[in-house]
């Protein structure tokens, strides 16, 4: 089957993340700077978020583009990735709730962490369904940063409950490693065009 439909309903999931996230920022009850003080570990939560959230629907586009077609196996590894990435306002809002506390934190870097499987689960399972000639597979090569950021994710989990700023810095370094896009699709395409030409 096509995928034009996950392509839509995935895009669909990632905006409504986005929105439900930005409606539980509370607007400030004074007019001045120091109003915002209070919401500071909200609204650091919140660009994070933000930061992984565009991460993940900017990475699943190029992904989707190089995929011929779609089966079964596919829709539920997906589904799988959008349940995680469904959980991240929740332990945005905890977390920047709770000004980084511990046990909120950790469950952050668990939620990024089950997201990062589960991207890497869909990933493996559209290269067995498009086979190992697939664009995808020669693109993912070695995969370098998808195997570090999980071992991040891990070391992150207990270190929240020895100091916060740990955890946060090792979500931040993940985030900032992804952050400049992922070209390995498109300069596997440009590379099979050049020797098609």
């Amino acid at each position: 089957m096509g995928k034009t439909r996950l392509e839509a309903f995935s895009d669909g999931v990632i905006a409504i993340l986005i929105t439900i996230m930005v409606l539980e920022l509370h607007v400030p009850r004074g007019a001045e700077w120091a109003a915002l003080r209070p919401l500071l570990p909200v609204i650091l939560s919140y660009v994070l978020s933000f930061v992984y959230l565009a991460i993940y629907w900017n990475n699943h586009h190029h992904m989707l583009h190089v995929v011929q077609r779609v089966g079964g196996g596919i829709l539920w590894a997906n589904l799988h990735l959008l349940f995680w990435l469904s959980l991240v306002p929740f332990v945005t809002g905890w977390m920047g709730e709770n000004r980084f506390a511990p046990v909120p934190t950790a469950l952050y870097g668990v939620v990024l962490l089950m997201a990062a499987l589960a991207y890497w689960l869909l990933q493996r399972i559209i290269i067995a369904h498009q086979g190992p000639g697939s664009v995808l597979a020669a693109a993912v090569g070695r995969d370098l940063k998808g195997k570090l950021s999980p071992l991040l994710y891990a070391l992150a989990i207990p270190s929240a409950f020895l100091s916060p700023w740990i955890a946060g810095g090792l979500y931040v370094l993940v985030a900032l490693m992804w952050l400049v896009p992922d070209r390995r699709i498109e300069r596997t395409l440009a590379a099979q065009a050049r020797v098609a030409s």
